[in-house]
């Protein structure tokens, strides 16, 4: 018998994906802006992501609306723990959500609108890397309540994982503009690819030294017999899909260095995966403790199973319609 309670979590965990590599590249574009002076430049990157760019985000509603309807204890204690980078994630969207539709309305205020789009991107990505960061080094719980400071998220580790997901979200805009773009603009992005690259690849080795240390059950998980011969296939598959990115882009290939930038963001999310399971609130809270009552979770699910190929299916649908080279003079705006 399918178990419920998975099945959700496997849907929530999707949800965050999808948002993580759709909305990653428009994050990173967005702090790749101010490595662009010419507006022209400025103005093709924009038109690259302006058709997508907010139903990438429906992923997010998807992701937090169906972790507090299906995991109720793990948003009650989750939320209290990370207001602040939350509060700062959704003020960095903001800025950047008003600032993509501003800009265009203005020539004299032009540079400001420019800033608040790359400041807002930068202030989203780097909440959201200190955010799973605070979340996998362990939230404080007693009881059922949140048990921990207002200033608990804040530590090393969540810093380093903040500043990893700044080069992981940079190295998908980048890949994404060499994908999007042609000319000038795209011969930088190809250049950045590669420096971006060598900081994701040492942001991720820095993390899968440190997190081991963060509790024994994740050495145990990673390194024990036999749970090794499980994971051992995790990072010989980021060293193949490395090698592969790192020849596409010395063969100055358009399409590849954005897909196997993603399988990199998909390695690295299924190692957080193996970490994790079966905690929803590492070290604390199962999925099984925090899920809904199975009627709640089943009923829910007849919703899911119509909304979300919809929703994948006017996804797909906008980014066919919008496919191919964007060009200077030419665009969604």
């Amino acid at each position: 018998m399918i178990d419920i309670a998975v099945v959700w979590a496997f849907i929530i965990a999707f949800a965050v994906f999808v948002y993580v590599v759709m909305d990653g590249f428009d994050l990173g574009l967005g702090m790749l802006f101010p490595l662009f002076p010419k507006k022209e430049d400025r103005d093709v990157m924009m038109n690259s992501v302006a058709p997508v760019w907010d139903g990438n985000e429906t992923w997010l509603v998807l992701g937090g609306g169906g972790l507090m309807a299906a995991f109720p204890l793990a948003y009650a204690v989750l939320m209290p723990a990370l207001y602040t980078p939350m509060i700062v994630m959704l003020l960095g969207l903001v800025f950047r959500g008003v600032a993509f539709e501003f800009r265009w309305r203005t020539t004299r205020e032009r540079n400001l609108w420019d800033i608040a789009f790359a400041g807002g991107s930068l202030m989203a990505t780097l909440a959201q890397g200190v955010a799973l960061g605070a979340i996998l080094q362990g939230i404080v719980v007693n009881g059922r309540h949140y048990g921990g400071g207002w200033w608990d998220w804040l530590t090393p580790f969540s810093v380093l994982t903040g500043l990893a997901l700044l080069a992981g979200y940079g190295l998908l805009g980048a890949t994404w503009l060499v994908l999007k773009t042609e000319g000038a603009l795209r011969d930088q992005a190809y250049r950045l690819s590669w420096w971006l690259l060598f900081a994701m690849l040492a942001a991720i080795g820095l993390v899968s030294i440190a997190t081991p240390f963060l509790d024994a059950e994740y050495a145990r998980r990673w390194f024990a017999w036999p749970n090794i011969i499980l994971t051992a296939p995790v990072p010989i598959a980021v060293a193949a899909i490395t090698a592969l990115l790192m020849r596409s882009l010395a063969a100055k290939q358009d399409y590849r260095p954005f897909f196997l930038s993603l399988a990199l963001f998909a390695l690295s999310y299924a190692g957080l995966g193996i970490s994790m399971w079966p905690y929803i609130v590492p070290r604390s809270i199962t999925i099984w403790q925090a899920a809904s009552p199975d009627n709640s979770l089943h009923f829910m699910s007849y919703g899911v199973a119509v909304l979300v190929p919809i929703i994948l299916g006017y996804t797909a649908w906008a980014y066919y319609v919008f496919r191919g080279k964007v060009r200077a003079g030419a665009g969604y705006h």
